[in-house]
């Protein structure tokens, strides 16, 4: 018999959502969540650099069992971390979570139909056992961030600092600051530094698509005069889920037109002369890569002001003072930031193995972007890249609610994604162009051409096939084992 019936790795936004809707619809399964830092909230508590904030509104990002009340529809992680940490207390989850407890390795065992899970906390090693394996931690590394090689870095006399390892004690006041980067993370950097910063610099290889929001939603402002808050919310975010999907689909239909609005509202917001097409205009269509949120144009602000700017252009090396570029140009700096992005890592670097063989994840293919093929009773989430990802983790777990219950009505204690015809052409498993999948694409798994193997980034189809169409597909084999799956109160 194993210790769990379900054991949850990861305890930010989508661990912490998974375990909620698993106590609500299977009250008497027992689980728990291993969480490798000293913390819950994931993100939102790791990241400490100034003006972090989500890019997407609150309103979709929160959970949808849960309000969000708080006026700012984007907003900081500090809010963002409180709201997690209120959701985790309310419902009892932060009693269930193990902390300092990384998962190194996990190896399945058809006899028993269980995961034996090596776990490392404190230096030392333990396992635990668990009839599902539900990872949860999304795709990248916690520990280290993405530096390329830069030619001369040792030269320079100043102080270099990645995003992801921000330092507590860190002074800029007055100082000249120097971005290199282009995503998320230098575009809030940059106007959240440039106030105290003597000024600050961003230093992009190639302009990103910058889009000013609102920090605040007028109409759910208006909607909260009208109705109680738990209406106003629900109708908010229908209005925000209706928004995102018709703002994606017009993009990937109409990209020159979306190109020509995204550089309309840019120009608007810059100074009368700013090139906008040298620093503002991608050479690749809207939504190809991820475009950048800006509420009430901050970045744009900065710039019309004097305190921020931006240079398109590739480093050449390091020197004592600054960078050199490759078009001759020199930009001095106090302080180097390098908003260079993150490093993916899938499932949180462990090595799953099936009755002693290893998995290798190229190998297989995504099973309705939640399960692996030849992979039984592992579960992931991983969320949309075009819209909010908490939309999507909403809807696969309640999916793996729903499978959960119809192993339970049926006496089954396996589920094995497989796939009816392994010469299927196949696809990278995500669709999109990010710097950060591209250099790991050969190492993550695959997905397919067509359902249940292609992971949907559409949240409509998605609410059809995971909330509505029977969790029974013919690409999914259940089987019984000689195992008794437990049953009991949540692990706390």
């Amino acid at each position: 018999m194993a210790d769990l019936d379900v054991l949850i790795v990861g305890a930010g936004i989508s661990g912490l959502g998974a375990a909620y809707y698993l106590q609500r619809e299977h009250p008497r399964k027992k689980y728990a969540i291993l969480e490798a830092r000293g913390a819950i909230g994931g993100t939102w508590d790791l990241f400490r650099y100034p003006g972090i904030r989500s890019d997407s509104d609150l309103h979709t990002f929160g959970y949808e069992f849960k309000p969000w009340r708080d006026e700012d529809s984007i907003a900081g992680a500090g809010k963002i971390l409180a709201y997690l940490k209120e959701t985790a207390s309310e419902h009892g989850i932060d009693q269930a979570v193990r902390f300092n407890s990384k998962v190194v390795a996990a190896a399945w065992s058809s006899e028993h139909a269980h995961w034996t899970v090596e776990v490392e906390k404190n230096g030392e090693r333990e396992t635990v056992t668990c009839s599902w394996l539900f990872c949860a931690g999304g795709y990248y590394r916690y520990d280290e961030g993405y530096t390329p090689d830069f030619e001369g870095r040792e030269r320079f006399q100043g102080q270099i600092v990645h995003p992801q390892h921000w330092p507590e004690d860190l002074d800029y006041a007055g100082k000249r600051v120097l971005v290199i980067g282009s995503g998320a993370t230098a575009v809030t950097i940059v106007p959240a530094m440039a106030p105290q910063a003597g000024h600050v610099t961003m230093l992009q290889r190639t302009p990103t698509y910058v889009l000013p929001l609102p920090a605040q939603d007028p109409i759910r402002n208006l909607l909260c005069k009208v109705f109680s808050e738990e209406r106003a919310f629900a109708l908010t975010r229908r209005k925000n889920i209706v928004q995102q999907q018709l703002t994606w689909r017009f993009s990937q239909r109409f990209p020159n037109a979306a190109r020509r609005l995204i550089r309309r509202f840019n120009a608007k917001l810059l100074p009368e002369g700013y090139p906008v097409d040298e620093h503002f205009n991608p050479p690749y269509n809207p939504w190809d890569q991820r475009l950048c949120v800006v509420p009430d144009g901050d970045l744009f602000k900065a710039i019309s002001r004097g305190k921020a700017s931006v240079v398109t252009d590739r480093i050449s090396t390091f020197t004592e003072t600054g960078v050199q570029l490759a078009s001759g140009r020199t930009i001095d700096a106090d302080i180097v930031i390098t908003a260079t992005g993150l490093n993916v890592q899938a499932f949180g670097g462990m090595t799953l193995t099936v009755d002693g063989e290893t998995v290798n994840l190229p190998d297989t293919l995504a099973y309705k972007g939640m399960m692996l093929s030849g992979v039984p009773n592992f579960a992931y989430a991983i969320g949309y890249t075009n819209s909010s990802w908490t939309l999507k983790i909403g809807l696969l777990c309640e999916h793996f609610c729903r499978l959960l219950a119809h192993m339970d009505a049926h006496g089954h204690d396996t589920a094995r994604p497989v796939v009816a015809d392994p010469e299927a052409p196949t696809r990278p498993f995500l669709d999109f162009g990010a710097g950060y999948l591209q250099r790991v694409v050969d190492q993550l798994p695959r997905q397919g051409e067509r359902a249940p193997w292609l992971t949907s980034m559409s949240y409509f189809s998605d609410v059809k096939l995971l909330r509505r169409l029977p969790v029974v597909d013919s690409e999914l084999r259940f089987s019984h084992s000689r195992a008794v799956t437990p049953s009991g109160s949540p692990g706390r």
